[in-house]
């Protein structure tokens, strides 16, 4: 498989073949970021960890040379970066025992330009060699651009394909946002109660980004805790760890349907449940 960029590459934790590697996937996710794939997936990783009937591969579209960098990273340069992350990328591959870590190593810029098309056929061929039962990927309602931009590549990537070949289901999954505003009824639960020295581990393979000012590692086993606990007023706990998703399945059922008056729909529900609840006590 060639992708459009020439400095692309998959890696293959376990060495098999990249056609076998790539054809045993069931859960596929497509992040913009290196450590992206380890907090909003880390469901499906989880979920496929060990198992010889599930297989989870993981997209990376940006290069991550514009990351900012402190203390030990500060003196890093844009190539120096780069080359760091890719290899946190490819540890985590390792610890996850993921199927597949693909690496298409695109400026940020160029996944964000809508009329480049070069990411949307990168994607496609991943669909297509890959043919997942899931695809997770970031939610339209994502507050960091690069997070929508891909999000809107992978659905256009998916939408051009043969309905035959579409994947069952699509997740928009919680990073630069939390997705706890969703109604109920509009959350995608995705648990996450078990193997949580895995999930830290994950998490703490990327030391350019925690030793470097941000304790991603922290903050989203935090979330998923909290999500645990917030979910429900009057129950007790029934998860150690939830992180939530947006069904953006609808979206590749109705290729028509569009995008923003979907999104504005689960906002608008969400306005309503606000309305409602104070309505009753006023």
């Amino acid at each position: 498989m060639k992708f459009n960029q020439t400095s692309a590459e998959i890696f293959i934790p376990d060495g098999h073949p990249t056609d076998q590697a790539l054809t045993r996937t069931t859960h596929l996710a497509i992040s913009a970021h290196q450590d992206d794939l380890e907090i909003m997936a880390a469901a499906p990783i989880i979920e496929c960890y060990q198992r010889e009937d599930r297989w989870f591969t993981g997209v990376v579209l940006t290069d991550g040379r514009g990351s900012p960098r402190a203390n030990l990273y500060y003196a890093y340069d844009d190539e120096a970066m780069h080359a760091v992350r890719i290899k946190e990328q490819k540890k985590a591959a390792v610890i996850g025992e993921y199927a597949a870590q693909i690496l298409l190593d695109y400026p940020s810029q160029l996944v964000k330009d809508s009329a480049y098309l070069q990411p949307i056929e990168d994607i496609t061929s991943v669909l297509l060699a890959t043919q997942p039962q899931y695809v997770y990927t970031h939610n339209m309602a994502d507050k960091h651009d690069t997070h929508v931009a891909v999000a809107l590549r992978t659905l256009a990537a998916i939408r051009g394909l043969p309905a035959a070949d579409r994947p069952l289901k699509l997740y928009g999954c919680e990073a630069w946002r939390s997705l706890d505003w969703l109604v109920d009824n509009d959350k995608i639960l995705l648990d996450l109660s078990e193997h949580e020295n895995l999930q830290a581990a994950l998490l703490g393979v990327f030391d350019s980004q925690i030793s470097g000012g941000k304790r991603y590692d922290l903050a989203s086993l935090g979330r998923r805790r909290a999500n645990a606990t917030y979910l429900d007023p009057h129950s007790v706990d029934d998860s150690n760890g939830l992180l939530y998703a947006m069904d953006l399945t609808p979206l590749i059922e109705d290729p028509a349907l569009d995008v923003a008056t979907f999104v504005d729909s689960v906002i608008q529900r969400f306005a309503g449940d606000v309305r409602d609840r104070l309505s009753k006590y006023i």
